[in-house]
């Protein structure tokens, strides 16, 4: 028994040995064929973070930035805007020409697919133009033409009423929604169905989107490169850092400000900032009183410290703001503007006939930043006697106080990216509970925007919005705070990333480096 024990236990020695030997030579010399590849570990997902939830994935229910950032992935429009010059440039349209003064022509692509794969054609654009006019938030670019039609499957018919300088501009805003969902009574906003470089896949109010690379995406030269993006609810700009800091988010839409040097000192963080063409401001509903006074408003305006307000709520990260209107855009006029001064507060506040006595009013923030800004602010208005509280609300609960009115003051701004259209959006009647915020009704302001914009020449146009931005510095319709710089932080592995001034990044284009 113990000789056959032993044979059995010498064999399987010498078959190790064999084994190992045999192991030994694959290791020492050239890959086999057989040999396994070391797969690539780039990743196909990014993680997004921002600091609120998205009222809606509706292309046109909405004047919401957030919203926009999701539009923007899943739907086109005829043209788009360009991040560097601000300019509308083609996008889901070939060619287009202007007939005469009051007529344009517009080819869409052939073979444009929507993610239910459902080809588009000239009546889809024409339905969506349509659908848009249903919503009251789109007046100020939906309402531009007086007759749209399909001449057949890819040629669209526009007619204006008379010349109208934003013709293209507006078509941008229009995005392309198949006619047969209209038809049916899709909700836009639970089954956001357009031609963008990105499909919708599921939503969880509070905490994430979830989106995938839609394959038949038509612009194969920004076809995305990354699979699948998550877009994460983070309201604390801390927490954002630390996110992105841990690598549990690669990008930062909201950089918070106190941690902005942080960031840029960190090898593996990529921080990128341009000019914006955002207006902060404090937000006075001209409809209700004591803000319907205009001595009132001026007082309010002489009393704010634009440059504390500045210094807290983004540590200095921007510019005090004079007039109404960005300076980032030629045509605006600081004339008539007016400063931080005490005494003047004083004087405007008792030519009102208001009796600070008398006075308390509320103001709506959403997010940290704009706390910071009512702080000083309620500080500021303390010093003239006038008593402010803070009211904090999530974003969709502000959003629809500020476009319906239902507030007295808010924290709050526009991101545009004209002046004509910074104007018409801000102050202009039709634009009355969409983002004419403080409730501006002038018939002067609406006549010279008008006339305005019926002028192709853009210094003709640019003489009348410094006559309209000059008067509207005057009438104070709000306190202008502070010009935004755009700032984005990410990955330093992501590569692609470009920031527009009005913010916009174009995530299809983004992509990863070699992680290998």
């Amino acid at each position: 028994m113990r000789n056959g024990k032993a044979k059995k236990l010498a064999g399987f020695v010498l078959a190790l040995a064999f084994l190992l030997a045999a192991f030994a030579g694959c290791g020492g010399g050239e890959k086999s064929e057989s040999s396994p590849q070391v797969e690539s570990t780039v990743r196909d997902d990014l993680v997004i973070a921002m600091e609120s939830d998205v009222p809606t994935l509706h292309p046109f229910d909405h004047t919401s930035v957030t919203a926009g950032y999701m539009n923007a992935l899943t739907y086109n429009a005829l043209f788009r805007t360009d991040p560097d010059t601000l300019e509308p440039v083609p996008d889901l349209c070939t060619e287009w020409s202007q007939q005469d003064e009051s007529t344009w022509l517009f080819t869409i692509h052939d073979g444009v697919k929507f993610h239910d794969g459902s080809l588009m054609t000239a009546q889809d654009v024409v339905a969506s133009m349509e659908y848009a006019r249903e919503y009251p938030t789109t007046k100020q670019y939906s309402s531009f033409w007086v007759s749209a039609e399909a001449l057949d499957e890819l040629t669209v018919k526009v007619v204006t009423d008379g010349p109208y300088a934003l013709t293209l501009t507006d078509m941008a805003s229009l995005k392309v929604v198949p006619k047969a969902l209209i038809d049916s009574g899709n909700d836009f906003n639970l089954n956001p169905i357009g031609t963008g470089p990105y499909r919708f896949v599921s939503q969880v109010l509070g905490d994430r989107l979830e989106f995938e690379a839609f394959e038949d995406y038509f612009d194969t030269e920004h076809a995305p490169s990354i699979g699948r993006l998550t877009w994460r609810i983070i309201p604390e700009g801390s927490s954002r850092t630390i996110a992105l800091e841990t690598g549990e988010v690669d990008f930062i839409v909201e950089v918070d400000s106190n941690d902005l040097q942080r960031l840029r000192d960190s090898e593996n963080i990529e921080v990128q900032t341009v000019s914006g063409t955002r207006m902060n401001y404090f937000s006075m509903n001209n409809e209700v009183s004591p803000f319907d006074n205009e001595d009132f408003r001026k007082a309010v305006n002489a009393a704010i410290d634009r440059e504390a307000v500045l210094t807290v709520a983004l540590n200095g990260e921007g510019m005090p703001a004079k007039g109404v209107c960005p300076s980032i855009f030629s045509g605006t006029s600081a004339d008539n503007s007016e400063g931080y001064d005490l005494q003047k507060a004083e004087a405007y506040l008792e030519s009102s006939g208001v009796d600070p006595e008398t006075v308390s009013f509320a103001c709506i923030v959403s997010n940290d930043t704009t706390r910071r800004a009512a702080e000083v602010i309620q500080a500021n208005l303390a010093e003239i006697g006038l008593n402010m509280t803070i009211e904090s609300l999530d974003y969709a609960a502000w959003l629809s106080d500020v476009m319906g009115g239902t507030y007295e003051t808010a924290i709050t701004g526009y991101t545009s990216t004209s002046l004509a259209r910074y104007l018409s959006g801000t102050f202009h009647t039709s634009a009355l509970n969409a983002a004419n915020q403080a409730r501006v009704s002038d018939s002067y302001v609406d006549g010279i925007i008008d006339a305005a914009l019926k002028l192709t020449d853009s210094e003709a146009s640019d003489a009348l919005y410094r006559e309209v931005t000059a008067y509207l510095n005057g009438l104070t319709p709000y306190v202008p705070l502070y010009e935004s710089i755009v700032t984005r932080a990410y990955n330093s592995e992501l590569e692609g990333v470009k920031v527009g001034s009005s913010g916009n990044v174009r995530f299809e284009d983004i992509s990863w480096g070699d992680q290998n």
